[in-house]
């Protein structure tokens, strides 16, 4: 099993205590953690993202990633993730 591919620090000299800017949903956040879980990154909108709504990464060139509750992300300066509907009921068949 190989393990997985670690990617270097691009700002080494940055302090451990520096606000990451994120975004959710085109909304600006600040914040200092190294890591933070899915369920942490909803908890950052007021009022924090439901139960109803599904949070996905934008990875810029390729495909969107759906973030789950207990997924850890590393923090780092640029991510952007959006929500969308968990279930999407297209709505009622007509005659």
């Amino acid at each position: 099993m190989s393990k997985p591919e670690q990617h270097p620090d691009p700002h080494p000299d940055k302090p451990k205590d520096h606000p990451y800017t994120i975004k959710i949903d085109r909304t600006v956040y600040k914040v200092d953690a190294e890591q933070m879980t899915g369920l942490q990154l909803r908890q950052l909108s007021n009022p924090p993202i439901g139960a109803d709504r599904d949070l996905f990464e934008v990875i810029p060139g390729g495909s969107d990633v759906k973030i789950l509750d207990e997924q850890v992300i590393q923090m780092r300066d640029g991510l952007r993730f959006f929500t969308a509907p968990a279930q999407i009921n297209p709505g009622a068949y007509k005659e």
